[in-house]
């Protein structure tokens, strides 16, 4: 399956909250019922549903594929630790969702847009690969050109996250940014049980 393109506060509706995917929230009155014609459905959920609906917070949040989730789950489990905390570092150290930590994006969908569109660099030089892994002294920056700067710029006003994880320093006047180290888990603002994904995937990956 393909990246989302749909509604994406009918996947809120139905997750829960993905800071990544959207700064918008449901209203009151839809904020506690799933979409559909029905609603909320009264009949017990499986284990297997449960730990799909897990795998899909992962998804819809990173704006990843099926496939790619898989071969993050393979790289996870060769890493040492926990492979469920591996999992989250790896998908939270990818450069868009990097872009959008340091405020120069609203949504993870909107920083994969301004690398795609060649408007990062990355230590000194234009990255377009939203998936590049962030590494301990990446340097990460805006595009010398007014376009970039500007776009940017508009974007450092609505911030997607309050707070700037430990991991990253920013200096707002001169729009660079700095990885420090890899992400620590109480930083992952995704409200999610990542054992269950690894679960999920105990037997397809």
């Amino acid at each position: 399956m393909s990246r989302y393109r749909g509604p994406r506060l009918r996947i809120v509706r139905r997750l829960g909250e993905l800071p990544g995917l959207t700064r918008k929230s449901p209203g009151a009155a839809r904020k506690d019922k799933p979409p559909g014609q029905h609603g909320q459905n009264r009949r017990k959920r499986s284990e297997y549903a449960i730990r799909l609906e897990e795998k899909q917070k992962l998804r819809f949040n990173y704006g990843v594929s099926e496939k790619q989730l898989i071969r993050y789950v393979r790289k996870a489990r060769r890493a040492t630790g926990s492979t469920g905390q591996a999992l989250l570092q790896l998908l939270e150290m990818r450069l868009d969702n990097t872009v959008f930590r340091l405020g120069m994006a609203g949504t993870i969908p909107g920083a994969r847009q301004l690398v795609c569109h060649g408007h990062v660099t990355v230590n000194g030089r234009v990255l377009d690969i939203p998936s590049y892994q962030c590494r301990p002294g990446d340097v990460i920056g805006v595009r010398d050109r007014d376009g970039s700067r500007k776009l940017v710029k508009a974007n450092m006003e609505y911030p997607g996250l309050a707070n700037l994880p430990s991991h990253l320093e920013y200096d707002k006047n001169t729009m660079v940014g700095k990885v420090n180290s890899v992400i620590d888990r109480e930083w992952i603002a995704l409200s999610i049980n990542e054992l269950l994904v690894v679960e999920y995937y105990s037997r397809k990956a």
